[in-house]
């Protein structure tokens, strides 16, 4: 019993010593392989959502972005094209969604070592908190089943229990990010200069920023400059790095389009 409330009390005293200390982790690419997005279109399509041919348009997005990286134009023209799709679905369809997605999906794209990164945190008694363009109901469903304190997302407007196809706000990407989150250490009571954010793009620079340490994880070209020149942190989990990838543009572009339009297209006939 002695033994049990000491450590209580150094748990205890650890989590007051992280007081206004927190971690904020961005998704596509960051957290897992790809963009989470492109997983929650796929599974529309298999519910009949939409055609193949607008199948093919988020398959090329997403070979693009494993590849290179985001692409602002592509973030908006996969936002768009969701919405648009979106319009008319239940709540309780999207969450449902969220859930499959994760468990055929996402789970066995999350990278390792982003994940361990995440769970140092918690262990010390840091909040962990995603921050990503993904549906705010997609967002949650990852934070949830990985033990985070929880999620940021994209927020759909919602009427009588259905998505309109507009949203609430803007899109939590880029500059907005760094703004949702200023909003939740202004809330939380939390110190910047004593927070932690990682992502992959140099789209979250304004994020990166903001707080007082910076990571970056599997970066874009841009970003990876950027980190260099003001030594901030990185961590590249993906294997082969550069070199391999560049390689494998020209030697398999065929094969990995042949590959995701696959992927899609065995859904074609309805079950």
């Amino acid at each position: 019993m002695p033994e049990e409330n000491n450590a209580a009390i150094a748990a205890a005293a650890l989590a007051q010593s992280n007081t206004g200390e927190a971690a904020f982790f961005d998704v596509d690419n960051t957290l897992m392989k790809g963009a989470s997005l492109f997983h929650v279109a796929r599974k529309m399509y298999e519910r009949r959502a939409f055609t193949l041919s607008q199948a093919a348009g988020f398959a090329w997005k997403q070979f693009k972005f494993v590849l290179r990286g985001e692409n602002l134009d592509d973030v908006h023209a996969v936002r768009d094209s969701a919405l648009t799709l979106a319009a008319g679905i239940t709540v309780d369809d999207i969450k449902a969604l969220g859930e499959e997605v994760y468990d055929e999906m996402i789970e066995s794209r999350i990278w390792p070592g982003t994940k361990a990164l995440a769970e140092q945190h918690l262990r010390i008694g840091r909040p962990v908190w995603l921050v990503t363009a993904t549906p705010i109901e997609v967002a949650t469903v990852i934070s949830t089943r990985l033990g985070l304190t929880g999620a940021l997302g994209t927020v759909g407007e919602i009427e009588d229990g259905m998505y309109t196809g507009r949203l609430v706000g803007d899109i939590l990407h880029g500059p907005a990010k760094a703004v949702a989150v200023s909003l939740v250490a202004e809330r939380e009571g939390l110190d910047l200069e004593h927070c932690w954010a990682y992502s992959d793009s140099a789209n979250d620079i304004p994020l990166l920023t903001m707080v007082g340490h910076p990571v970056v994880i599997n970066p874009d070209s841009r970003l990876r400059k950027h980190a260099r020149e003001n030594n901030w942190p990185v961590y590249d989990f993906r294997s082969g790095r550069r070199a391999a990838t560049l390689g494998l543009k020209a030697a398999t572009v065929g094969g990995a389009v042949y590959g995701l339009w696959r992927g899609f297209s065995r859904f074609r006939t309805p079950r």
